[in-house]
C-alpha cells in the first residue's frame, strides 16, 4: 500500500495539486478487488481459494505518505475454492465455523515506504475471531485517471504469509500446510465527495 502512496502522489499532483495538500479518501472497488491464497495439500497438490465482497477505504496523504491508512473488511462466507464441498468444509467447525455476518478485517497501523512504488504496510488482521499483526509487502501497479470512471484510481498488489494455526485454523497441519501464501489485488477510486 505504501507504493500506492508514493506513486499516487505523482499522478494526483499532476491532476489536482491543490487538493493533495490534505489527505484524500479512496473507496475500494469490490468488483475488482480480491484475496487469493494457496496451500500445500498433503504434498500432492496446491490448494487455492479466494475471498471477495470487499468494503474499505484508503486515506492517502500526499505530503506524508507514511501517515496514510487503510481499512478493509469482507465476509468470511465469501470464500470460494472452485469445489463446493471443500468450500463448505472450510466453513465448518473443522476450520472457520462461520456464520452469516462473520467478517475478516484488516486495519493498518503503520506504513514504511521502501521504494518508488513499494511499501510495507503493517496492520491488525482479525480472522476467525483472532487478531494478529501482519506485514503486507505491497507494490503499486498503477495510479491515475480511470478511463471509464473518469476519476482518480489506484491499483496495487500485496503479499504475505500466514500460519493457519495462529488463527485457530490449524486442522490437519502439518500434512496440510500450516503456511498459507496470500496474494491481494485491490482497486480503489477517489471517493465521490473527495472528487468534488
Amino acid at each position: 500500500m505504501k507504493h500506492i502512496f508514493a506513486a499516487a502522489s505523482t499522478a494526483a499532483l499532476l491532476a489536482a495539486a491543490p487538493a493533495l495538500a490534505e489527505p484524500v479518501d479512496y473507496t475500494l472497488d469490490p468488483g475488482h478487488s480480491q484475496i487469493t491464497f494457496t496451500y500445500n495439500h498433503l504434498g500432492f497438490s496446491t490448494g487455492h481459494g479466494m475471498f471477495s465482497g470487499f468494503e474499505g477505504d484508503i486515506v492517502y496523504d500526499a505530503e506524508d505518505p507514511a501517515a496514510s491508512s487503510v481499512e478493509v473488511s469482507f465476509p468470511t462466507q465469501s470464500l470460494i475454492t472452485g469445489w463446493e464441498p471443500r468450500s463448505e468444509h472450510f466453513m465448518s467447525d473443522d476450520f472457520f465455523g462461520a456464520s452469516e455476518g462473520d467478517m475478516i478485517t484488516f486495519t493498518s497501523t503503520g506504513i514504511e515506504v521502501t521504494g518508488e512504488d513499494t511499501a510495507e504496510i503493517t496492520g491488525d488482521l482479525t480472522l476467525n475471531g483472532v487478531t494478529k499483526e501482519v506485514v503486507l509487502d505491497t507494490t503499486l501497479r498503477q495510479a491515475g485517471q480511470h478511463p471509464m470512471e473518469g476519476k482518480q484510481w489506484l491499483g496495487f498488489h500485496a503479499e504475505t504469509t500466514l500460519l493457519r494455526s495462529d488463527y485457530d485454523l490449524g486442522a490437519f497441519a502439518p500434512a496440510v500446510s500450516d503456511e498459507v501464501e496470500v496474494m491481494i489485488d485491490i482497486e480503489a477510486g477517489i471517493a465521490d465527495d473527495a472528487a468534488e
